[in-house]
């Protein structure tokens, strides 16, 4: 069985990730609006209905701006941690919230999403594997460093969003303050790309199929750069940048081969031939 998955929006601006089978999907944060959510999807060719719970990771703006609407409209639970609804002043009603708690599972269907502990500057701050029998994909952003919980589950992971926050040169003689500076680079700040990149050379699956690099800073990091950098190492691997400003194309994810999705189709499966900010 295969995953369909494509980042509709990536960075301080915004984040939301769709993961799904063609029949029934998650999104894994909700930091656009409803609205730039269901115009990206259509583009895609992805029905909203297919979209069957939201998971938050942490209650930062960039993540959760648009759930309130977007589980109203579509009447969709929300899973969430007791820490990080408290925190996030999020107004949902009550039968819509679902807990969320660390390597307990939670079935939608024939996906199933686990969430583990990360390092950021959050109350509850999570990280998710989402998948099927076969197929495995992590959703790895606003991360200060690999911990042992996101180096296992990355390992494991045939696709993943994965943060490259920042270049270090880049950061270091960028305008930001000092103190800001520090957050970001500190132990519950971003990934750099340099730590991301020494994620993925040394924990990288050898049937890992795609890499979208996520999360770019948009004053201290640059697409082609953390592209390039990646692309070196990659082997087999299909690395892309999730953007700001608009939606990847839809990712085929199988345990066996990958292809890209055509956009602006309805999903069809294959046949068997085949800190807050930064």
């Amino acid at each position: 069985m295969s995953l369909f998955i494509t980042s509709l929006n990536s960075g301080s601006n915004g984040n939301c990730y769709y993961i799904g089978n063609g029949e029934e999907a998650v999104l894994i944060d909700a930091g656009i609006s409803c609205r730039e959510t269901e115009k990206r999807m259509t583009r895609l060719g992805l029905p909203i209905s297919t979209v069957k719970a939201i998971f938050i990771s942490h209650e930062h703006t960039d993540h959760i701006s648009g759930v309130a609407t977007l589980a109203k409209k579509y009447q969709l639970p929300v899973y969430i941690t007791t820490g990080t609804h408290f925190y996030s002043g999020i107004q949902i009603e009550a039968s819509l919230i679902k807990p969320l708690l660390p390597y307990v599972p939670v079935v939608i269907g024939e996906l199933t999403i686990t969430a583990f502990p990360k390092l950021h500057d959050a109350a509850e701050p999570h990280s998710f594997v989402v998948h099927n029998s076969k197929v495995k994909v992590g959703v790895l952003t606003d991360i200060g460093k690999p911990c042992e919980h996101v180096i296992r589950n990355f390992k494991e992971c045939h696709a993943a969003f994965l943060e490259a926050n920042y270049d270090e040169v880049m950061l270091e003689q960028g305008s930001y303050p000092q103190h800001l500076k520090n957050r970001i680079r500190g132990g519950k700040g971003h990934l750099s790309n340099a730590q991301a990149l020494l994620l993925f050379r040394m924990h990288k699956a050898p049937y890992m199929s795609h890499l979208l690099l996520s999360h770019l800073s948009k004053n201290n990091n640059h697409p082609q750069l953390v592209e390039d950098l990646f692309k070196q190492y990659a082997g087999n691997t299909t690395i892309a940048v999730a953007g700001r400003y608009k939606e990847t194309p839809v990712y085929y994810v199988s345990s066996h081969t990958s292809i890209i999705a055509r956009p602006a189709v309805k999903i069809v499966k294959p046949k068997p031939e085949q800190l807050s900010l930064f």
